[in-house]
């Protein structure tokens, strides 16, 4: 027997092992587990006309050949040849709870120009993928989502995206930007107000509504959101907190041009009714409110007593008074000085939108009315006076800055409760004369006082030691009595003492005074002898050099009268040329000076040339030795 005579059981067994191929082969069996859902794909088409698909289309719903419409569901399926058809086995599309799911189609028809999102379409949330090509379904990014469950989507056709819900946390305001809609109304930053979109989870309700793309003037408020993401940006910012004490004024960027309310007689800006554009007329007043930061602003305005100070070391909570400074202001005599100053403000809560609309914010306020207004009056007010007068009437100057104050702001729609000033600072020089005056009339003060009562504690001291020493006054008395006799004892006996020693001593001056002068007659006597001396011999000394000197000069006019007279005589006997000649020649002589000189020099005039001639050239030669010898000297 040989393998093949048992080859039915052969056959056997490997149709119970491969059951499912040989069923999938002969029968087209298909079967699709419980969790899957089975895609088809359709390789040709025997038969029929519609064998392609149309153009631009990549999902079959009339049994073209291609990726199929009709997904298969969990169940056994007959028919679907293996070598007609594909399968493939896909898992549920699974939304976890606190997800969205955003779908993209990837077939249908295209979305209009204009628009970025594809509309809803009835479609059984894209499970049914014929129903949602055949109601007009299409391509792109959908308006519609699914939310947390399982669907059976053919993701052939469909892409789904899984992001989280949206959120707004407590306290917050979520700020709605559409990302789709009609474009917004000229002359707006905002679309139009939309109802009935459920905070924008119905995107296509708010479409069909004609809401505009881009801000919204809805917000939304804390809690959890199915917002499509693709059609809906939303930012969290905090919401609007009115403090106690305060009111805020609105102010909208958008809605209609209203009435202004305010009449005739406000000039200062547009004030309207709520809801519309400009101030509105009725501030909020303490608590938390939803308003988009975008399409309104909220100033905050005080209504409780506001303080301000003019000081540079003192600023309030509020920061209102942040710039302002100590005023300095120059007084009439010329001293410049500080000055610091409170002003206590009050804005009534119904005259806030005005103050708003008139400086836009309280800052303003400050800067363009309360700053000059106060700064200025009390710069004039101390250019009226000197420092002294203004430091000296400070409470009247107080009360007149109230009343101008006063009647400057109420025409602001402000009330000035009170006008206050702080500390004066004089010049230094200035105040410490007032302070060394105060402190000298101080000190006087301090001077009698204390010299009275000193005056009465020694007439007390003085009474009291009267009454507590009678007795010893008694005794005093006596021996006062006793020492005054004793005294004038002595007294009596120190004057005989002084007597007699007033008489030795004037005897022992006398004496002393006798010796003295005839010691000073004795030594006057003795340098009258010596002087008398002196002068004789200077006498004697000044006849002798006298006699001297006279009988020298006597001998000299002598000498020099004979000289003459010789000279006379030898003149008269010689001439007076030869004369001079003969004294020339004879001291020509006496110097040992050569007479023949090696050059002859010839005069013009005979024999007197050559003399002459000589004479001259040795007189030249004698003058021209004294100035050498003068030079040398």
């Amino acid at each position: 027997m040989t393998i093949f005579t048992y080859w039915w059981v052969i056959l056997l067994v490997l149709s119970l092992v491969l059951y499912k191929f040989v069923l999938r082969v002969f029968f087209g069996m298909v079967i699709v587990p419980e969790d899957k859902i089975g895609l088809i794909t359709k390789k040709f088409v025997l038969f029929g006309a519609d064998r392609s698909l149309p153009d631009g289309r990549i999902i079959a719903t009339k049994g073209e050949a291609g990726f199929q419409a009709q997904a298969l569901a969990p169940g056994l399926y007959w028919g679907k040849w293996i070598w007609q058809y594909s399968i493939d086995m896909t898992p549920f599309t699974i939304i976890p709870e606190g997800k969205i799911g955003l779908v993209l189609s990837k077939d249908g028809k295209e979305i209009p120009t204009g628009r970025i999102l594809a509309r809803k379409v009835d479609c059984d949330n894209f499970q049914d993928a014929r129903m949602f090509l055949d109601n007009g379904g299409q391509k792109g990014r959908q308006t519609a989502f699914i939310t947390s469950g399982s669907y059976r989507i053919n993701t052939y056709l469909f892409e789904v995206v899984i992001i989280d819900q949206v959120k707004i946390f407590e306290n917050m305001v979520g700020i709605v930007t559409a990302l789709d809609g009609e474009p917004i109304p000229l002359g707006q930053i905002a679309g139009k107000y939309v109802d009935a979109h459920n905070n924008f989870q119905d995107f296509d309700s708010f479409l069909e509504n004609g809401g505009n793309r881009g801000l919204q003037p809805q917000v939304i408020l804390a809690g959890s959101y199915y917002i499509n993401t693709w059609a809906i940006q939303i930012e969290q910012t905090p919401m609007t907190d009115v403090p106690i004490g305060h009111v805020g004024v609105v102010i909208s960027y958008i809605g209609e041009d209203g009435q202004d309310v305010t009449g005739d007689t406000f000039k200062h800006g547009n004030i309207v009714s709520k809801g519309q554009r400009g101030v509105w007329m009725e501030p909020l007043g303490p608590g938390k409110y939803a308003l988009n930061k975008y399409t309104t602003k909220l100033e905050l305005v005080p209504t409780t007593n506001l303080v301000l100070n003019w000081a540079n070391a003192r600023s309030e909570s509020h920061d209102l008074d942040k710039n302002l400074s100590t005023i300095t202001v120059r007084s009439k005599d010329g001293f410049p000085f500080n000055l610091d100053v409170s002003q206590i403000i009050h804005v009534p809560a119904n005259e806030a939108p005005k103050v708003i609309a008139r400086f836009g914010s309280m800052t303003n306020l400050v800067s363009q009315v309360l700053e000059p207004t106060i700064g200025n009056y009390f710069r004039n007010s101390a250019q009226d006076s000197d420092v002294i007068s203004f430091l000296s009437t400070r409470k009247e100057r107080q009360e007149s800055a109230k009343v101008h104050i006063k009647a400057v702001l109420d025409e602001y729609n402000v009330n000035a409760v009170d006008t206050l000033i702080g500390d004066i600072t004089p010049p230094e020089s200035l105040m410490k004369t007032l302070t060394d005056r105060k402190i000298a009339e101080e000190e006087q003060k301090t001077y009698q006082t204390q010299k009275m009562a000193q005056e009465q504690r020694q007439g007390v001291e003085k009474e009291t030691a009267i009454a507590d020493m009678q007795k010893e006054i008694v005794r005093a008395a006596q021996s006062v009595e006793i020492a005054q006799r004793t005294a004038d004892a002595t007294v009596k006996k120190a004057e005989g003492d002084a007597t007699s020693l007033k008489l030795n001593v004037n005897a022992e001056a006398e004496a002393t005074k006798m010796r003295a002068q005839a010691e000073a007659e004795a030594t006057k006597a003795r340098a009258g002898a010596q002087a008398e001396a002196t002068k004789l011999n200077a006498t004697a000394e000044a006849e002798r050099i006298s006699k001297t000197g006279l009988a020298e000069a006597e001998k000299i006019m002598a000498i020099g009268k004979s000289t003459a007279e010789s000279y006379q005589l030898q003149v008269s006997a010689m001439g007076g040329d030869n004369f001079t000649r003969y004294k020339i020649t004879e001291e020509l002589a006496k110097g040992n000076v050569k007479i023949i000189p090696d050059v002859l020099i010839n005069g013009n005039n005979g024999s007197e040339g050559g003399i002459s001639g000589l004479l001259g050239m040795k007189l030249m030669e004698m003058m021209d030795a004294d100035a050498e010898k003068k030079k040398k000297e």
